[in-house]
């Protein structure tokens, strides 16, 4: 059996229209409720308004991503059971609409990181880019966060003065644009929020964390159950610690605090094979071999590291992530499930006549088609040699 294959949709606004969608040939859309506020309760009669509009165009809703987790629930703080509440409200409210699969994260203030989102590639194609350089510039200079020195190397800090001096105003503007830039189509941070934001971590570490997300699955994974629905944790991205905050969903070790913790079977991972194999450290074909039928998502995409930890995202068959043997790992589990397990090709590439348009970083449609493309063949390669068809 092979995989499902979806892409990933941003509502009424993305650029990326449905009817455009429908010439990549998948199978599904994974989108999410971004008009809603998070921790506010998704209602039935708002999930179905975004279940008719994708059925009116051919397709079914078969992922969200995400049902945010309000950062009260991070920090195990303020109303954090009244948002735990209201987020078993929304799991029942999604059962009810018969979507079955719900991914989310658990990072703390900021969601994905890049310092750069047109990093130009050597065929003039653009793509997503993580450098710690200018991630301590932002940081030391712009946020201006208190002993922000101790989180970087000698070396890391002496570039990332000089890059300091260099720049200028506009160019740090705009490097605090993107590094707070978020989820396309949710409200944007400013510096000050963001400081306010980070201090309410100061004496929550690693364990506290863990503790906080622990507590939060323990809540919520019976009604999961209760309701078939999968739970899919997506890992940090990138899987380290930034600006001072703990991140706890970025090597293996993690994933078996979370699975062990609270071994119900709704309980379970967002494969992101990007976001992983930014760590050198991780090694993706065993990790699927581990986590194995937990993984009830996958996102596949590549990125490629430098000497000193930055990464810019390769094209999906390129980077230091080998995919074929990660694609062979996740095709064997498949062989053990009943149902197909739902896969998009993650970010891509802005290139050809997209880079003449306006496109959400890392989703233009026709970087992530040729990702598409390249991922399908490679599966059906795969599938054949095994006679897993």
């Amino acid at each position: 059996m092979k995989l499902k294959q979806t892409w990933r949709w941003f509502g009424p606004n993305d650029p990326v229209t449905l009817s455009d969608i429908k010439q990549a040939g998948v199978q599904g859309i994974v989108t999410a409720l971004h008009h809603i506020p998070h921790g506010e309760v998704w209602t039935v009669e708002e999930i179905q308004k975004r279940q008719l509009e994708l059925n009116t165009a051919g397709f079914t809703w078969d992922v969200v991503e995400s049902v945010t987790i309000h950062e009260d629930i991070k920090t195990r703080t303020g109303k954090y059971q009244q948002y735990i509440d209201y987020y078993k409200t929304t799991l029942r409210n999604l059962a009810a609409c018969g979507i079955r699969i719900v991914t989310y994260n658990f990072m703390p203030v900021n969601d994905w990181t890049r310092t750069q989102l047109d990093y130009v590639m050597p065929d003039g194609s653009k793509a997503l880019y993580f450098n710690w350089f200018d991630l301590a510039v932002f940081d030391r200079y712009i946020l201006k966060r208190k002993n922000a020195e101790h989180s970087y190397s000698t070396k890391i800090l002496t570039e990332a003065e000089k890059r300091y001096q260099h720049y200028s105003p506009e160019q740090l503007d705009h490097l605090a644009h993107v590094i707070m830039f978020g989820i396309p189509g949710e409200k944007k941070s400013t510096v000050e929020e963001m400081r306010k934001r980070l201090a309410v971590y100061d004496d929550i570490n690693h364990p506290a964390l863990r503790e906080n997300l622990k507590y939060f699955l323990s809540e919520v994974a019976p009604v999961a159950q209760e309701c078939n629905i999968k739970l899919a944790i997506h890992p940090d991205d990138p899987p380290f610690d930034i600006l001072g905050l703990p991140r706890i969903v970025s090597t293996a070790d993690d994933f078996d605090f979370i699975l062990s913790s609270v071994p119900n079977p709704s309980n379970g991972v967002c494969f992101c094979t990007g976001s992983l194999g930014a760590r050198a450290s991780n090694n993706l074909p065993e990790m699927v071999r581990k986590i194995n039928d937990r993984i009830h998502f996958v996102h596949l995409r590549n990125t490629k590291r430098d000497e000193n930890g930055n990464f810019f995202e390769d094209d999906h068959l390129a980077g230091d992530t080998d995919m074929y043997a990660v694609m062979k790992e996740i095709l064997k589990v498949q062989q053990t499930q009943q149902d197909p397990i739902p896969f998009r090709p993650d970010h891509g590439h802005q290139m050809m006549d997209d880079l003449k348009k306006v496109t959400n970083p890392g989703y233009s449609g026709i970087g992530r088609m040729r990702g598409l493309a390249e991922l399908r063949g490679l599966e059906l390669g795969i599938c054949k040699a095994n006679g897993w068809e």
